[in-house]
Order: structure tokens, then sequence, then C-alpha cells
């Protein structure tokens, strides 16, 4: 194994403020004595410490923005979810390589990703490596990763390891070691990626002169690799990239691969199999699938054959793979190699299978089934970590700290010996972080990702680091959500990370129909109701804090009084019997619906709701669209200071511009695809619904409806538009047919049923025509509803019957009939989806 030298940069003495020095007893990643950087940190660290702390503290603020715009976030695995995903931590420097030491990983780590598919191949076929002794049977039998139902499964050119990672650690001595293996669904490349495209933006000077290799080119190769699999055929292969789901710790790089590769996202509820193929459920119909890529675990993948309570498998997946319908990307099984007993193995498989030393060793391990190395263990607790044989599939599994280990798990040693190993604990290499408080050494962990490329296994150059926490030292797999480094391979020759763009798929071969998956179309439209009903709650709430920060005279105060009550009927204040309440109760009331997160329906309540589903379709939204989603968080925010009303006030308007940008980008940047149909359904539907609703209650309202006539006109932004019309003060047969009829009025109900009839003529046909037709009939229906205003003539203008008096009966009929549409809509499209709470 290639050890590092001790090089220091000629003639430079250079640190970072504090002098951040990693104790004696372990390997300094970027400093050969102190204040000494290693050769091949000598440009970024002179870099960073050319910047200061003022700049640099800047650009870590920049880093931080990024991501938060770019909604890089990661889920907490195997615990309770909090209301809010943790941010991903990326630091300012990164791991950094040389080509020379890169030459000897990569080398490793292509024998140990070729040694890995034979063995794959062998203990899932002939199992010729049991037989003549090479593999002890309990390390298959017993093992839970082992999956029978998988036995003698085919799987394309004998080819079950397409991907493939490992977790690799420095010891004192500067040689590189494997902590572990992971072979079935690896995750971290798609945060690699992002790393990557933040620090070209933030520090595109030190990326500039040090030159890193770039990343993407394996991916392309991947995509290839990928296509190979699917059976010939004249259109282009379906590739699908399934998830868990939201849910999951890596949700945010799936969606990121699938976009970035042109794969289809899906979860299990997504597919279906029939006749031993798995199917698609798209708004079109069924689609056949060639290829899945898989970012589920083994075991869940299927609840007939494998685990019954799984909530994210496809039900006869397996049955399908036997057929050889379905490709899958890790083949199901391979993680079986990802138990730490196979670890004390290898060398002398690798000799077997390959006829080669083992070039990257592994971490040293002990099984414990073999009588002396049970002893060895048993005798050395306090200088060896003891774990679980075989790591659990949904778990991270379990260790024994010095000192800590149990009378009880010794009895569990020697009754079942096979279930356990012994492991050398690892001190591990250390790297400056940058902190709060400045500069602080750490240890790190280096992440780096295999792919096939159809032909051979390629290592993409750099990876992910991890810093760990020094009660982490331990080679226990660590959850994504830790801090995290770019890693930076250093080149001889100059090279520069090339854009990250979308391979593409078969060239001259016609585009596949529809493949938007029915539960993204239905995360869509509420998507879209939702952000809606937060703009029409934005504007009410601003309404009324303009009214309590305006005139105190007595008009003003029955002006407040009314549209209070207004608010009250509408369900957007508490109900005060009996009071309409003072100006400071009512201000309390507009913070608790403003801020409180856990008031029903509030601004809070429906910023969840839109991040849920936008987080659903991630793999539809455009980077820009997430930038305005995820200000709108940032938006909501009270600010620091007095005057609590005029802070609001300032929240409110940002809220409202905001939702007004993500109007903008609807209609200016999203192709008119059917998830841009079902998003634009989702808020002409849910605006139709608020104004009927808010048309109804002002003519039912009974106190003076004439004061609610300049607020209704500015929550429905047509305050302009009604003056230029009509050259006097707002009277209600002129608000009516303004906000009712006037079809030029992209606020009124006339215009919202007209779109929706629209929209409802270019939906899909093919997976329903007859229940197509009844939502076109609906829709048409919609705008027959509409009533028609009786002309009024000036003596009528101001009288609160110069409508049809059953207007309001016909108004409640349309927000009624309106739910129906979208309940047919529902039933329709997104049938598979489970209910969900309005």
């Amino acid at each position: 194994m290639h050890e590092v030298a001790a090089t220091p940069v000629s003639g430079v003495h250079r640190s970072f403020p504090g002098d951040p020095r990693s104790p004696a007893e372990v390997f300094d990643e970027a400093f050969a004595a102190p204040g000494v950087p290693r050769e091949t940190y000598g440009t970024v660290v002179g870099f960073l410490a050319d910047l200061g702390d003022a700049e640099l503290d800047v650009r870590a603020n920049d880093v931080r923005r990024i991501l938060r715009e770019h909604g890089v976030t990661c889920a907490r695995p195997h615990g309770p979810r909090s209301d809010e995903d943790q941010p991903w931590e990326l630091d300012l420097l990164p791991l950094v390589l040389s080509a020379a030491e890169w030459t000897a990983i990569e080398a490793g780590l292509l024998q140990r990703a070729g040694l890995f598919n034979r063995l794959l191949s062998d203990l899932y076929g002939r199992q010729r490596l049991i037989r003549d002794g090479l593999i002890p049977a309990p390390l298959v039998q017993a093992n839970p990763a082992y999956l029978r139902a998988c036995q003698a499964v085919r799987v394309p050119f004998d080819q079950r390891l397409q991907f493939y990672a490992a977790d690799l650690g420095r010891s004192p001595d500067g040689r590189w070691w494997v902590l572990a293996d992971l072979t079935q669904a690896p995750g971290g490349l798609g945060f690699a990626l992002e790393n990557r495209s933040v620090l070209s933006r933030v520090l595109p000077e030190a990326l500039a002169a040090a030159q890193p290799r770039p990343l993407t080119t394996v991916l392309r190769a991947h995509r290839t690799a990928l296509e190979r699999l699917a059976p010939p055929s004249d259109r282009p292969p379906a590739i699908a990239l399934l998830t868990p789901g939201p849910e999951d710790e890596a949700y945010f790089e799936h969606a990121y691969l699938a976009r970035l590769q042109g794969y289809t996202l899906v979860e299990g509820g997504d597919l279906t199999v029939r006749g031993r193929r798995v199917l698609l459920k798209t708004l079109e119909g069924l689609r056949g699938l060639d290829v899945l890529l898989r970012q589920v675990d083994d075991e869940l993948c299927d609840p007939l054959e494998l685990k019954p309570d799984s909530p994210t498998g496809v039900p006869g997946l397996v049955e399908a793979a036997r057929a050889g319908h379905i490709a899958l990307a890790n083949a199901l099984g391979t993680g079986l190699l990802e138990g730490p007993a196979f670890l004390a193995f290898l060398p002398g498989l690798c000799r077997h299978v390959l006829g080669e030393e083992l070039r990257l060793p592994s971490v040293a391990t002990w099984w414990c089934g073999q009588a002396r190395e049970r002893r060895h263990v048993l005798d050395h607790l306090h200088d060896v970590a003891l774990r679980p044989a075989f790591v659990p599939v949904t778990g991270t599994g379990s260790e024994s700290d010095a000192g800590a280990v149990h009378a009880g798990q010794i009895e569990s040693v020697e009754a079942t010996p096979h279930a356990w190993v012994g492991q050398e604990r690892v001190t591990l290499s250390h790297l400056p972080v940058r902190t709060p408080t400045g500069w602080a050494s750490r240890p790190v962990v280096l992440r780096v990702f295999v792919v096939f490329d159809g032909q051979e296994y390629r290592v993409m150059p750099g990876g992910l680091a991890r810093v760990v926490d020094a009660p982490r030292l331990s080679t226990v797999r660590l959850p994504l959500a830790v801090g995290t480094k770019d890693v930076w391979v250093l080149s001889d020759s100059a090279a520069w990370d090339s854009p990250v763009t979308v391979a593409p798929s078969r060239a001259g071969q016609p585009p596949a129909s529809s493949d938007l998956p029915s539960r993204t179309a239905d995360a869509l439209f509420w998507l879209g109701r939702y952000a809606e009903r937060l703009e029409q709650l934005v504007r009410l709430l601003r309404s009324l804090v303009h009214q309590l920060a305006g005139d105190p005279s007595g008009a003003g105060r029955r002006r407040l009084a009314s549209l209070a009550g207004f608010l009250r009927q509408l369900g957007v204040l508490p109900d005060a019997p009996g009071a309409v309440g003072s100006a400071d109760s009512l201000g309390r009331d507009v913070f608790q619906v403003l801020y409180q997160r856990e008031r029903p329906a509030g601004v809070r309540d429906l910023l969840d709701r839109i991040h849920r589903t936008a987080f659903a379709a991630r793999d539809r939204l455009s980077a820009d669209t997430w930038r305005l989603l995820n200000g709108l968080e940032t938006d909501a925010r009270p600010g620091a200071g007095p005057l609590p009303l005029v802070r609001a006030g300032v929240v409110l308007n940002r809220l409202v511009l905001g939702l007004a940008a993500l109007s903008g980008m609807e209609n200016e940047n999203m192709t008119r695809g059917h998830g841009w149909r079902f998003f634009s359904l989702g808020r002409r539907t849910e605006r139709a619904l608020a104004v009927a609703r808010q048309l109804e209650t002002l003519l039912r309202f009974g106190a003076p409806f004439e004061l609610l006539l300049d607020p209704l006109l500015e929550i429905a932004d047509s305050t302009l538009t009604y003056r230029q019309q009509y050259a006097f003060e707002p009277a209600l047969a002129g608000v009516l047919q303004l906000l009712l009829r006037e079809p030029g009025n992209p606020r009124s109900l006339a215009f919202q049923l007209a779109a929706i009839a629209t929209h409802s003529h270019a939906l899909p046909a093919a997976a329903n025509p007859a229940g197509l037709r009844h939502v076109q009939e609906k829709a048409v229906a919609l705008s027959g509803q509409l009533p028609s205003l009786r002309p009024a003539c000036s003596a009528e203008w101001h009288d609160a019957q110069a409508s049809d008096p059953q207007l309001p009966d016909h108004l409640a009929a349309i927000g009624r009939a309106l739910a129906e549409f979208s309940d047919l809509l529902t039933r329709l499209f997104f049938s598979h989806v489970g209910p969900r709470t309005d």
C-alpha cells in the first residue's frame, strides 16, 4: 500500500489561525509539521490562510446559503422525524490526495470490486467456495443478509455488483485501510457531486489553481452500463431509480441523481408486477420498466418473498428478476458481503479467486466462529472492539467500548460465536475543520465510489469525506448526516471538472410516453393547492394588519371590526363569541396564525405541507423553484426588534412576493407537460374555492358589507383594475362583476373555471377514457354553474340586492362542485395514493 511521505512545501511556513494541531499519535492530512503544509495542501492551505477570518466567514456563509437554496438536507435515519431535516454541512478545506496516492487507492478498490462480484456469483450460484472450505458455511447460512429467495437467480452478464463504495481510514503510519464495504445500495454519491458543485462556486480560485480531477465522466459511463442491461428494443430503455421515499436520509441525493441521469424517480407504491413484469403506474397507464437502480436495502425490496412488513418494496419483484424481465442494480442479495465477518477471509479469498495479494487491506478482524480467533478476541477485549458479525440490514450495528464489555456479551460470544467478530480499534487521521470558534483538528473518514461501465470497474476520482466526532472513532458505519468535505484528487495533467449535465439516452430514438408517476402528479397537484392556500391566507392576514396599523378613528375601528368578523367567519381567526376583540387581541391572533407551528391551517402548517409535497416531487422541480420554496421558509421568520405588528407586516409582504414569484415560475419556466398541468390545476382549484368562499361570506355577512369591499379588492389584488374600470368608490355590483365574471381578470372565479376546463381537456386519456370524459364534463359544468349577474342601474349600484338573492347559495354549490371535481381527479389519476387530509 502506498504511504504518504511527509513532504513539506519547500520554504513555506503556513498555518491557520489558532494552529489547529492534530494529536501527536495520529496522521495529520494537511500538515507535515506544525505550520508546514504537506506538498498536496500547499496551494489550498495558502489560499485559505490568505483570505483571513472575515472572508472565510463570508465564504462559509455562502456555502450554507447555497446548500439551503438547493434544498440539500439529510433526514435523520432510524429515529423520529423532526420538524426540519438536518442541514447538510460542508467544510471549506477539502481532503486533498496526490495522483500517486490515488493510483494506489484506485487499484485496491478496482481489485476489491472485481473480487466481490466473483464472490457473489459463487455464493448465489454453485457455492464452491463454501464446499472447498474457503468460506465457512455459517458466514452465509446464518447471515440474515443472505437471501435464499435469490439463490440461483440469473443476472445479466453475471454482473451482480454494478455500484460499490468503501469507507477508508488512514492509520498513524500513513496507510489507508478499508473500514467497511458497502455493496447493496451505498449512499453519498449525490452529496459528493453537490459538494464539488458548491465549492466550485465558493472557492473558484482554489479549484482553478489545484485543478482536481473531474467527477462526472464516471457517471456517464455508469448510465451507459445500465442501458446495456436492458433487453434489445426499438424504444429507449426505461430506467428508474427506486427510493424508500422522502423519509430516507439520502432522499435528496436520490432525487438529485435521478434528475442528473434522466432516470424516473419511483417509490415502491409507484410500481406493480403483472405477468412477472415490473410496471410503472403513470398518468397514461402502466408502462414497463427494463432496469431498476435501487436505493432500497435488499430485504425491503419485496414484501412477498423477503420482508413481509416492508413498506417500501414491490410485491413480486424477486419473481420478476427470477424471470429475467427486470435488471436490478445492484442485484438483490449483494448486501451479504457487508458483514464485517467477511473481512477476515478476504486476503485468502483474493489469493484463491484472483491469484493476487489483497492490495488494499481491511481493518484487522477476527471471526469468533473459529476457536483460535475467538480465544484471541476474548483475551484482548480491552484492545479489540466486539461487534456483530452480520451488520443488521436496517441498522448500523453496535460495538463494545474499551473497558465496557459486559459479562452478557462474553456469554453471547461463547453461546453463538459465529455471530460475533473482534476488530482492531481504529485511530483515524485528522484534518483541520472550520468551526464557529475557528479552526480545529478532527478525524475524517473517506468514502470512495466504484461503478461498472459495462466493460470494467471505474473509480470516481474523488469522494465524500466525513468529519467524525472523537467518540465515533470506530468502524461502525457512520450516518451521512455529519460534517463533510469535498475530496480533491490531484492530477499530473491539467484537468477541470466538466459541467454536471444529464447523460443522453440512445440517440435517434423517439421519446417514451409520459413517465410521470401518479404519486408525483398527486404531489404536484397538492403543491399547487397548498401554495395558493398559503397565498390566500397571507393576503387576508396582511389586509388585517394594514387595518390594525391604519386609521384609529371611529370609521377605522368599524372597518377593523368588520374585517375581523369577516376573517372569523372564513375560519382564518379563532372564534371570539360576543365580541370582535381589541386591537391587541387581534394582533395576538395574527401572530398565532403567522408564527405558531401548532396552529392548524396556519402559515407554518401550510409551509410544512408545501415542503412535504415539494420534497415528494423533488426530481421534477428546477433549482430556481427550490430556491423560491426554500426562500419561503426564510421569509416567514420573524425579524428582531420592536414593533411586532410592523415586523409581521414585513413578513407577510415578503411571503406575498415569494408566492408571486412561484406563480411566475409556473407560468414562465415550467414545461407544459402533465406535471405543470396538475400543478396549475391545483392552484386554479384552490383559488376558485377561495374566491367563491370569500364572496359567499361577503353576501351572507351581517355587518355593512360596503366596509369589506376595499379589503376584498386588496386581497384579490384587483384594486387597480377596479379603479380603471369604475371611476368611483367600490360598490357591490362592480366588485361582483370583477371578481365573479370578468374573464380577463386572473383573480376572478370565471378565469379559474375556464382554466380548469382548458386543463381538463389536455389530461391524458390512455388510462381511463370514460373517466376522463367524466372529468371534462364536470369541468364544463362548473363554468355553467357560474351565476348571471342582473344588470344594475345607477340607483341599484350600491344595493346589496343588485344581484341574484340566490347568489350565496350558487357560490356554495360551486364550492361543493369544486371539491367533487378534486375528488374525481384523485380517483381517476391518483387512485393508488393514500387519502390526503385537506
